[in-house]
């Protein structure tokens, strides 16, 4: 199966909609990435993929990515150097338990959604939302076969 089939257009639409509304109250930017296998560590490859995307380029150096794995199963969420030198050391932990249960019930988008909104929740109070924010990255899923 094709990883762009993974989630049905509603499904998508609901991810990049969590996104939207995450980034509402955070000058944060949030993203998802797919891939199909990883053959190694998922944080080595999420950090491959977040240069990649350009996610290093935000002026507030404050990007998320959430990288999913789907044969292999991976999953990481990784941070900008701007967040990592602000949070606690366990930030993403929390967010990352409660997707791994999600995922386990079989609830891949409802999951991300949940955690994209946590995270977004978490980031506003580092990152508040400024009146001069403008979206800097894509909120579309993006995928790697």
């Amino acid at each position: 199966m094709s990883v762009k089939k993974v989630f049905s257009e509603e499904e998508q639409l609901h991810i990049v909609h969590a996104i939207r509304d995450a980034e509402k109250n955070t000058s944060g930017e949030i993203r998802v990435h797919l891939d199909k296998t990883c053959s190694g560590d998922p944080y080595a490859r999420a950090i491959k993929v977040f240069e990649r995307l350009d996610m290093h380029k935000t002026a507030q150096r404050n990007g998320v990515l959430f990288y999913l794995s789907i044969e292999d199963r991976k999953l990481a969420i990784i941070g900008d150097k701007g967040i990592n030198e602000n949070v606690p050391a366990d930030f993403w932990h929390a967010i990352l338990e409660e997707l791994v249960q999600l995922f386990k019930q079989g609830k891949l988008a409802e999951g991300l959604a949940v955690g994209i909104a946590k995270a977004g929740q978490q980031l506003s109070s580092f990152f508040p939302y400024q009146k001069d924010d403008h979206n800097e990255l894509s909120n579309d899923i993006s995928f790697d076969s």
